[in-house]
C-alpha cells in the first residue's frame, strides 16, 4: 500500500525538529511569512499542469516550506521582519542552529513563489528585448529551449533549472541548475525564469518522464513576466 503523502518527509525532516524551544515572548515586529495566493486557478494551466498536482504542490508542498521557515525563525525573534532575500543571500548572518532550516525552507519558499509567477494560462510570445538577449546568449529561442530542457533533464535528483541574468557581465543570460532548494541567490544571479524539476511538480501526470514535463512547460511560460524581470534587473 502506498505511503500517504507527508509534506514534512518531502521537505526534509531535519528542518522540522521534533522539539523546539518556545518562541520568545518579545513582541513581533512583522507578521510571519505567508503562502502566496496563486495568480490563477488550480485548473487554469490544464492540460500542462493537472489540477491535482497544482493543489498538492501549492497547498501542501509550498505550505510546508513556509511553515518550516516560520518555525525556524520563531527561535530568533530578532530576525522577524527580515526580507527573504536578505536571509538567503548571506547564510553567515543567520544563527547556526537554524541556518540549514532557513536555507532549505526559505529556499523552497523563494523558488516556489517565483515558479508560480513564471506561468500563466495566457502564454504569449517572447518580447523583443528578451528575445534579443536570448539570441545573443544562445543563438536562437529554439537553441535556448533545447539547452534549458537538456540542463533540466541532467539535473541529478531534485532541483531547479533557471534562466538567469549575470549582473557581473552586463546582465547576460545564462542557464543554471540548482540542487534541492538552492536559489539563484546562492550563485549571485538574477532569476528570470525557473522550472521545478522535483518529482512532485510533475509525477502525477508525467510519471518519470521529466523530459516530457520540460517540453510541455513552454506552453504555460509567462514570457511577459520574464521580460519584465530582465528589464527590472537592469534598473536596480
Amino acid at each position: 500500500m502506498k505511503k500517504p503523502f507527508d509534506p514534512v518527509d518531502e521537505a526534509g525532516k531535519e528542518s522540522f525538529p521534533a522539539s523546539d524551544p518556545p518562541a520568545s515572548n518579545l513582541p513581533d515586529h512583522a507578521p510571519p511569512f505567508e503562502l502566496p495566493e496563486l495568480p490563477y486557478g488550480y485548473g487554469d494551466l490544464e492540460p500542462v499542469v493537472d489540477t491535482e498536482t497544482m493543489k498538492l504542490h501549492h497547498d501542501k508542498h509550498h505550505l510546508a516550506y513556509v511553515e518550516g521557515l516560520n518555525e525556524a525563525l520563531a527561535k530568533h525573534p530578532g530576525l522577524r521582519g527580515s526580507s527573504l532575500e536578505s536571509l538567503l543571500r548571506d547564510r553567515t548572518k543567520v544563527p547556526e542552529d537554524i541556518r540549514a532550516s532557513v536555507h532549505n525552507m526559505g529556499g523552497g519558499h523563494y523558488n516556489h513563489s517565483l515558479f508560480w509567477q513564471c506561468m500563466t494560462p495566457d502564454a504569449g510570445s517572447v518580447g523583443t528585448d528578451l528575445r534579443k538577449a536570448i539570441d545573443a546568449a544562445f543563438g536562437s529561442l529554439d537553441k535556448f529551449q533545447a539547452a534549458f530542457e537538456a540542463a533540466g533533464q541532467k539535473q541529478f535528483g531534485s532541483g531547479w533549472v533557471y534562466l538567469v541574468a549575470n549582473s557581473a557581465h552586463s546582465y547576460a543570460l545564462e542557464i543554471v541548475t540548482l540542487a534541492n532548494q538552492d536559489t539563484p541567490l546562492d550563485v549571485r544571479r538574477v532569476p528570470i525564469l525557473g522550472c521545478d524539476v522535483w518529482e512532485h511538480a510533475y509525477y502525477l501526470k508525467y510519471h518519470n518522464r521529466r523530459a516530457d514535463w520540460l517540453k510541455a512547460w513552454w506552453q504555460v511560460v509567462d514570457w511577459q513576466a520574464a521580460g519584465a524581470r530582465l528589464e527590472d534587473a537592469k534598473w536596480t
